[in-house]
């Protein structure tokens, strides 16, 4: 059964759209599932430059203007998931449109990933409206978390359910919010524990996701976690030091406790 999952944020530069370019490489590579990965940012389009595709064809733009069918604007990249690029468009697009183009595709995938734009207007709206459910991409800061909090409050408003919050860019100082802080002031869970990483640069820098890049590198190993969760199924870590340090500290973080209740509550229903 195909499920849509929207990545939102309403704030630029926290990650989320190297967040769903990695969520979707770990998917397709690690657990095989069949990803198509969209571009629902339609006023300032740049998922194609994460994936090396400097200048895109057929997009979503093209659909949305008639000129061709959506399974048309379908690219397959070589890290094993299909994606469709956007590319910058004048005219209001009507919310309603990418749900309707989706559901023509959905069946096809396993999952859907739509990266959305990061400010609360239509465009937001319409990954919002076309989604089973959502994911919010923040950084562990005041100012990020105020528009968090506006994007929880919409998704509430439309009544689409939110998985979790994932903390992006954590460099795990004094000045940074807990997970509990976040936790309290949103109302809900954290799954996802992204550290900042000089790696990542690099990685967007030679256009190849930090998932692929650095696979053992300590981002990667939470991506696929929060994959992992996403989908019901387990992942070892299985690198000496860590399992070290674990081992010594029998400590479990609250967004791994919290990636195992979401599986318990989400799949049991299912």
């Amino acid at each position: 059964m195909s499920r849509v999952i929207g990545i939102v944020s309403i704030k630029g530069g926290v990650g989320k759209t190297t967040t769903a370019v990695n969520l979707a490489t770990v998917l397709a590579n690690n657990f095989n599932k069949k990803v198509l990965l969209v571009d629902a940012n339609y006023y300032a389009p740049n998922l194609n430059f994460h994936l090396g595709i400097l200048d895109p064809i057929n997009t979503l733009t093209d659909v949305f203007q008639n000129k061709i069918k959506i399974f048309d604007a379908v690219y397959k990249h070589n890290l094993n998931f299909h994606f469709i690029a956007s590319s910058l468009i004048s005219k209001q697009i009507e919310p309603m449109k990418l749900r309707n183009e989706i559901k023509k595709i959905r069946s096809f995938y396993e999952v859907i990933l739509l990266d959305s734009s990061p400010s609360l207007n239509e465009e937001m709206l319409s990954v919002m409206l076309s989604s089973d459910e959502l994911l919010v991409v923040t950084t562990p800061d005041y100012a990020t978390l105020s528009t968090t909090l506006k994007a929880v409050r919409v998704a509430k408003q439309k009544n689409i359910p939110i998985h979790g919050l994932i903390l992006n860019k954590v460099r795990g100082n004094k000045c940074e919010l807990s997970t509990e802080d976040i936790e309290k002031a949103t109302g809900v869970h954290v799954l996802g524990f992204l550290p900042d990483e000089a790696k990542t640069i690099e990685a967007q820098h030679s256009l190849t996701p930090i998932s692929m890049y650095s696979p053992n590198s300590e981002i990667s190993m939470e991506y696929k976690k929060i994959a992992a969760a996403l989908v019901n199924e387990n992942f070892e870590d299985n690198r000496f030091f860590p399992a070290v340090k674990k081992f010594f500290s029998q400590k479990i973080s609250k967004h791994e406790i919290n990636r195992e209740l979401f599986k318990h509550r989400y799949f049991k229903q299912k």
